[in-house]
């Protein structure tokens, strides 16, 4: 297996689920297509022509496109797609080996799952990888899989080329899915919370908030404007986090960004990076738009954000564009007023 060619090309979740059922083998149809041999002979090579792959399922059709040496989901904006789930689905169909014939007859595809994918009902995927004049590469139909639990077994999955009769059992783990969430690398920017100097946030028509933090390597943030602020550590912590481990529910172009921008916010870290935050309402959700500054990190980091536009928990809007007043501490719970005691007799 030429593995370069597919680590170039980028990989898979999972393949359509369900029992194993054994039909009575037939004899192959197809010379190329033999017990033993893998189903795609040669196709690492091929597939440095790749331009397009397709995921269809009865209900949605997945399309994934090459740009250079990256591949990207035309459904979310041309965002890039995971390489590692693109690279495990190729590996996949490069290794995939016949195993055993099953049924050729129509009637008996559904119990494999390798029916035709717009059959209603049909719980089969097509793939197809196809070059830059839309001629396919490769083809396959996907039904069931067989998960062993044993050890040393490889796992295995019900197959059949488009427009042929034979199905087949084919040895190997073949992941692929139609939903283009799956394939969204979800992880935004993880800056860890000591970074962070300072946070100023601008509302239309309200005075500036700032938090900031002192000297010392166990500083923390603490509100510098309006001065006087009550803030509860905890809260102000969450703002320092505002960069760690952060990631998007949904991500669309920055031309598409909806609703309207409620602040705009500074957060000044350490080496110079600066990075603004632009959260947006829109019915109720909290997207946000980042721009970002200050040397090659600065640089990188705005080239991966500036296109987009990311919608994030709800919760985080506290976090990115927080009023004064989410700032205090929790009120205390007033003390319940002491139960009377009676007075002993005299």
């Amino acid at each position: 297996m030429k593995r370069r060619t597919l680590l170039l090309l980028g990989g898979g979740a999972a393949a359509t689920l369900g029992a194993a059922l054994l039909l009575t083998p037939r004899q192959a149809e197809r010379r190329d297509m033999a017990e033993g041999g893998l189903v795609f002979p040669g196709l690492a090579d091929r597939l440095q022509h790749a331009t397009r792959i397709e995921i269809r399922k009865a209900d949605a059709t997945l399309t994934l496109a090459r740009q250079g040496d990256v591949w990207v989901l035309p459904q979310k904006g041309n965002y890039p797609a995971r390489p590692e789930k693109l690279r495990e689905m190729l590996i996949g169909l490069t290794e995939l080996r016949l195993a055993e014939p099953r049924t050729g007859d129509p009637a008996q595809y559904d119990r494999l799952g390798v029916e035709e994918p717009d059959k209603p009902g049909s719980t089969a995927l097509l793939l197809r990888i196809l070059d830059d004049a839309g001629q396919p590469i490769a083809a396959l139909i996907l039904g069931r899989r067989r998960v062993r639990t044993q050890g040393n077994v490889p796992e295995s999955i019900y197959v059949r080329r488009p427009g042929e009769a034979q199905a087949w059992l084919a040895e190997g783990r073949l992941a692929a899915d139609a939903d283009p969430q799956l394939w969204l690398d979800r992880d935004i920017a993880n800056l860890p919370q000591d970074r962070v100097r300072r946070v100023t946030i601008r509302r239309d028509g309200e005075p500036a908030l700032v938090v900031a933090r002192g000297e010392g390597p166990e500083a923390k943030l603490q509100v510098e404007q309006p001065a006087g602020t009550p803030a509860d550590e905890t809260v102000l912590d969450e703002i320092a986090r505002a960069f760690e481990m952060l990631t998007f529910l949904d991500v669309r172009p920055a031309a598409e960004a909806p609703g309207e921008p409620v602040a705009e916010s500074r957060f000044e870290l350490s080496d110079g990076l600066a990075v603004t935050v632009l959260p947006h309402l829109d019915q109720g959700d909290v997207w946000i738009r980042l721009r970002a500054e200050g040397g090659e990190e600065g640089a990188r980091l705005a080239a991966r954000w500036q296109p987009w536009v990311y919608q994030v928990g709800v919760w985080k809007l506290k976090v990115f564009a927080p009023r004064p007043e989410e700032l205090k501490p929790p009120a205390t719970p007033a003390a319940a007023p002491a139960a009377p005691t009676d007075s002993p007799a005299r």
